[in-house]
């Protein structure tokens, strides 16, 4: 009975697996062809199909299941010259698999499990003609990678990323003597033997970026002209005190440890040099003032040295910097900083002094001549020789946020505050930020003979503007932002600005619009969070031609006040991105109304109207009435009195 009893469990059981026998096998989703690539990523193979195009060029058979990688998982083809197997599960490859494949320039064979073959200790073959290879992603530690590398004559860029090497060897890139493009970024290296890359005579770029590397004491690879060292631990960065030209161009060397300006060969040739989120504290390359090393970088251009702890830059630094164009030293603890001798930085056309400590800026005459950009937002900055930006004359872009400034007035006659500064007559000046100044108040003609396109008056809480503050903006300004000014109405008069195409005035306390004109060109107006109750239909109606973008969440609107308002904006082409949080207010309503949902019929208030017209009727009623009634009562006198008497 028990047999008989487990026969009955287990004959559906048997049934199905029958069943799912005789099933035919399921077909995976083909691969795509285009002309000699063929394209078979995401199929869940475990090998290339069998009827590959006998020509075929490119194989991607990236992201499927592929354990192992030999001549039938191929399909026997060798005439390749592009095979992608990223992403694969792939812990075995036949020896010597590639030596027949002479015309296989590209392979990639990153995010599988390489590691395990590499316990092995067998070489993969020669890679006769591969010029690429990817080993990226897997598993990859020390030594591993000669297996793969140990014949590789003609191989030009490698890929080591995201392994685990901790220590290049002398001989690791032995095999490899064409290589001119080494990527190490993500391994753990700590250790580089001496001579590790000086056989490899056209090595151009090297990345060791992402590793544990603590110092560099003997650089000399004269060649490389592209060196990646960033996120590692170096504390110290030293080459060869020799006088052979090394043609390094691009050297990142940020987020170290560094105390100390790296010290570079001095027949160089660097245009690129990152330093910052370092350890610095002086830009001499010794630390010892008294033994202060002179620096030259007469091709450097992009200098970056953000994120450190110097206190202060002199400008002998600069004296060998004759091609520099972008300079940043923002976030630092700089609290003076001076270009006075009109011969330095004529090429500069960026300087980042932001987030420092400044007290001091000076700026000489014929200074700077090229300068475009310049940040001096987070300084806390109260004085400035009220001329220091006219002596530049070719300022485009001035940030100022976060500082202590006054504005100047254009008027001589103008009673200016102390220590102002101007902003007038300059020629070129187009971005001006001013944000959070603690400014009191706006003078008129303030940016008189600027042509500003965009002004920043944000975060001044109580700034008074002038109403002729805008005064010579007419024809420039394009983007006004004023927002959290706590600002209740504008005295200054935004219609003549004619460019003026997006304002921000959110974050105020206006009850009421500017004045618009048909003339306006506003295409995106904020007006959140105010105190805006109607809004004028003219106004708006004047806006309409132009805008295109306008913000209105966060006011006491009136539902019904603003009828004509609401009815442009559900059926205009306004957008209004704010839209689901833009409520009114209906008295007949316990809670604000959704600007979408109100319509004309929520505001004719019927039942009013219904007792008015009763109530009139009934005054009708009662008027008739009592007109009838005194008319019956005058033709009753009229009556003649036909009683006679006895």
């Amino acid at each position: 009975m028990i047999t008989m009893a487990a026969f009955q469990l287990l004959f559906p059981l048997l049934i199905s697996c029958v069943a799912a026998s005789a099933r035919p096998p399921r077909h995976l989703p083909p691969c795509q062809v285009v002309q000699m690539d063929v394209f078979c990523s995401d199929l869940s193979l475990r090998s290339a199909p069998v009827n590959l195009p006998h020509d075929v060029q490119m194989l991607d058979l990236s992201r499927n299941q592929v354990q192992n990688l030999t001549q039938e998982t191929l399909a026997y083809h060798t005439g390749f010259h592009h095979l992608n197997l990223h992403s694969n599960k792939i812990h075995f490859i036949q020896p010597g698999l590639f030596k027949d494949m002479t015309d296989l320039k590209v392979l990639d064979l990153s995010k599988n499990h390489l590691n395990v073959f590499a316990l092995s200790k067998i070489n993969t073959g020669p890679l006769t003609a591969v010029e690429s290879l990817d080993l990226s992603s897997n598993g990859l530690y020390t030594g591993m990678s000669d297996y793969f590398l140990a014949d590789s004559p003609l191989l030009a860029n490698l890929s080591l990323n995201s392994n685990s090497i901790t220590k290049i060897a002398q001989n690791t890139f032995s095999g490899s003597s064409s290589l001119r493009k080494i990527s190490l970024h993500n391994n753990v290296i700590l250790e580089i033997e001496d001579g590790a890359f000086d056989s490899l005579d056209h090595l151009t770029e090297l990345d060791l970026s992402k590793n544990s590397i603590t110092c560099i004491t003997d650089f000399n690879l004269c060649n490389l002209k592209v060196l990646n060292l960033s996120k590692n631990s170096m504390e110290l960065f030293q080459s060869t005190t020799s006088t052979r030209p090394y043609k390094l161009l691009t050297l990142d060397l940020s987020e170290n440890k560094m105390p100390y300006f790296p010290l570079l060969p001095r027949n160089n040739v660097l245009e690129y040099l990152d330093v910052s989120r370092n350890h610095l504290q002086s830009v001499n390359v010794t630390g010892d003032p008294e033994k202060q090393t002179n620096v030259y970088f007469s091709r450097l251009r992009y200098l970056d040295m953000s994120y450190n702890q110097l206190k202060s830059i002199p400008e002998s630094f600069f004296y060998c910097m004759a091609s520099l164009e972008v300079l940043n030293v923002s976030n630092n603890c700089i609290s003076s900083f001076s270009i006075t001798n009109e011969g330095l930085l004529q090429t500069v056309k960026i300087i980042n002094l932001s987030y420092n400590s400044l007290q001091s800026l000076i700026f000489g005459e014929n200074a700077l001549q090229s300068l475009e950009k310049l940040f001096l937002n987070g300084n806390d900055l109260t004085t400035l020789d009220h001329q220091i930006f006219q002596r530049l004359p070719s300022i485009k872009h001035l940030q100022l946020q976060q500082n202590n400034l006054q504005i100047c007035s254009s008027d001589q006659n103008h009673q200016d505050p102390p220590a102002c500064v101007s902003f007038s007559s300059l020629r070129n000046l187009q971005f001006l930020y001013l944000s959070e100044n603690n400014l009191r108040t706006l003078p008129a003609n303030a940016f008189a003979n600027t042509p500003l396109k965009l002004l920043d008056l944000s975060l001044n809480p109580g700034l008074d503007m002038d109403k002729d503050s805008l005064s010579g903006l007419e024809h420039s300004l394009v983007h006004l932002l004023l927002r959290e000014n706590n600002i209740s109405s504008l005295n200054t008069d935004l219609s003549s600005l004619r460019s003026l195409k997006h304002i921000d005035l959110s974050t105020n306390q206006l009850t009421v619009l500017p004045m618009w004109n048909k003339d306006s060109s506003i295409e995106s107006l904020n007006l959140q969070h105010n105190n805006l109750v109607t809004l004028e239909y003219r106004t708006m109606l004047a806006l309409e031609r132009s805008l295109k973008t306008l913000y209105m969440g966060s006011n006491p609107l009136s539902c019904c006040s603003n009828l004509d308002f609401l009815h442009m904006v559900q059926h205009s082409g306004v957008v209004v991105p704010d839209i689901e949080t833009v409520t009114c207010v209906h008295e007949d309503y316990s809670e604000p109304v959704n600007i979408e949902k109100v319509t004309k019929e929520m505001c004719h208030r019927p039942g009013i109207q219904n007792y008015i017209i009763a109530v009139v009727v009934i005054v009708l009623a009662v008027m008739i009435a009592l007109a009838l009634l005194v008319k019956c009562c005058h033709s009753r006198k009229r009556k003649p009195n036909r009683s006679f008497s006895a």
